[in-house]
C-alpha cells in the first residue's frame, strides 16, 4: 500500500506538529506519522506544563530567537478557545549574590540591555513576595514578569487539531522502520511493510531520531530526566502570584519548577540525566523521590512532605552541543532532521514550524546556522551559559 504526499513527516511531538502545520499552510501536501495516539502519552511534549523563559544567560542568539517565540505564544494563546500559555512571570533564584559568571546574572545583565525591566530581589524581598520558599535560604535573584508556562501536552494537542482541520493526513499508531541506503529518501516504510512515499522526508522523532538515522547516533542521544508531581492537601500557597514557576541554581543545581496546575506542583530537575534506550521501559530512578524530597526539605519546606502522586522520566534528545539539529541531510537528498531539543525545545514552538518548514521547502537558503549539520569535530558554541530546563 503507497500513500503519495510533497512532506511525510515522522513524529507527532512539538517539532513534528509544527512543522506539519506550518507545511500545510504553506501549501504542501502533509501526511504525519506518530507511533500514536497524539499526543503521544510518552513524548517529551506530552507533559502538563513546559517554561516558556526569554532568560538565556549571555546567549543573544537565543534571547533573541524567544523574543519572537514570546509574541507568538500570546498570539496562540490569545486565539485558543481557553489560554494554553499563562504569563505568570518566572522567578530565578540564587543561594549567594548573583555573580559575573553565574546563569542567573549573565541573563539579567542580557536581558536588562535589550531593554527588558527585569525585578531584583534580594533575600528579605524574596520571603515576604514569595512567602512557600525557606527564608533565608535564597539570598538574590530576579523576578521577570515576562514568561510563565505552557501547558505543554494540551498545546500538542491543539496543534494537532488545526493540522487535522487544514488538511493534514495525521495517522497514529504508525511506527516507522530505520532508514536504510545512502541515496535520495522518497519515503517510509512501516512496521507492517506499507510504504508512505513523499517528495521530502522531516524525521522528527525526539529521541527516536538516532534510531531512525543511525548516522546521527554520535551526536544526538536519548537522556531521561526525573520529573514529580506532588500533591499538598492546600495549593493556595504554590498558585500566582505568590509561587510562579522558577529556578534555583540551575546552572550549578539543574533545579527549576512550576506553580501549582492541574492539581498538582511539577518539580524537576535538569541534572546528568540517565543515557538510556528509548524503546525500553521507561524507569525512574529508586533514589530520585528522597533526592527530591531533600531539596524540597532546604528550600520549600511546607511541600516536602507532601504525597508524590506521579513520576516520570522525560526523555530529553540532547544534541553534543545543546543547539537544535534543523537542516537537511548532507548526502541523502530529500532527507531532513529536526531534531535535538536538548531539554529547552518546547518553548520555542511558535517557531519552530517556521524554521523547518524553511529548510524543507528551500526557502531562507542553508537554514540557521546554529542548528546546521554538524560534526562532534565542528567548535561548540561558548556563549550560552545554561539551555536546558523546559
Amino acid at each position: 500500500m503507497s500513500a503519495i504526499h510533497d512532506v511525510v513527516v515522522v513524529g507527532g511531538g512539538i517539532f513534528g506538529v509544527t512543522a506539519a502545520l506550518e507545511l500545510r499552510r504553506r501549501g504542501a501536501s502533509v501526511v504525519l506519522l506518530d507511533p500514536g495516539p497524539l499526543p503521544h502519552p510518552d513524548a517529551a511534549s506530552t507533559d502538563i506544563t513546559k517554561l516558556v523563559r526569554l532568560d538565556y544567560g549571555a546567549d543573544a542568539f537565543y534571547t533573541g530567537r524567544m523574543e519572537e517565540a514570546l509574541a507568538g505564544w500570546r498570539d496562540w494563546s490569545s486565539r485558543w478557545k481557553r489560554p494554553l500559555f499563562h504569563e505568570t512571570g518566572i522567578l530565578f533564584l540564587c543561594s549567594g549574590p548573583m555573580d559575573e559568571a553565574s546563569f542567573e546574572r549573565s541573563s539579567f545583565d542580557s536581558l536588562s540591555a535589550r531593554g527588558h525591566r527585569l525585578e531584583r530581589l534580594d533575600g528579605r524581598a524574596i520571603g515576604d513576595r514569595f512567602p512557600a520558599w525557606a527564608r533565608g535560604r535564597f539570598v538574590d535573584g530576579y523576578y521577570n514578569p515576562q514568561g510563565g508556562f505552557a501547558e505543554s501536552g494540551a498545546v500538542v494537542a491543539a496543534l494537532a487539531g488545526e493540522a487535522r482541520a487544514l488538511g493534514v493526513a495525521v495517522r497514529e499508531g504508525a511506527r516507522i522502520r530505520p532508514l536504510e541506503g545512502d541515496g535520495r529518501v522518497e519515503g517510509v516504510v512501516l512496521d507492517n511493510g506499507d510504504r508512505v512515499s513523499g517528495g521530502a522526508v522531516v524525521i522528527a522523532a525526539g529521541a527516536f531520531t538516532p534510531v531512525l538515522v543511525p548516522e546521527l547516533a554520535d551526536r544526538i542521544r536519548a537522556i531521561g530526566q526525573p520529573v514529580l508531581h506532588f500533591s499538598p492537601p492546600d495549593l493556595g500557597p504554590f498558585e500566582p502570584p505568590g509561587f510562579v514557576p522558577w529556578t534555583a541554581d540551575i546552572g550549578r543545581t539543574g533545579w527549576y519548577g512550576f506553580a501549582a496546575h492541574a492539581g498538582v506542583v511539577k518539580i524537576a530537575n535538569h541534572g546528568p540525566g540517565i543515557l538510556v534506550d528509548p524503546a525500553a521501559p521507561r524507569r525512574v530512578p529508586d533514589d530520585a523521590e528522597a533526592f527530591f524530597r531533600s531539596f524540597l526539605r532546604d528550600a520549600i519546606p511546607s511541600l516536602a512532605d507532601a504525597p508524590c502522586t506521579l513520576k516520570r522520566l522525560c526523555l530529553y534528545c540532547d544534541s553534543f552541543d545543546g543547539d537544535f539539529i534543523i537542516d537537511r541531510h548532507p548526502t541523502r537528498a530529500g532527507l531532513v532532521v529536526a531534531a535535538g531539543g536538548s531539554g529547552h525545545a518546547f518553548k520555542f514552538a511558535p517557531s519552530l514550524g517556521g524554521w523547518i518548514a524553511d529548510v524543507t521547502l528551500g526557502a531562507g537558503g542553508a537554514g540557521i546556522f546554529r542548528f546546521r549539520w554538524r560534526t562532534l569535530g565542528d567548535a561548540r558554541r561558548e556563549e550560552a551559559r545554561f539551555t536546558g530546563a523546559s
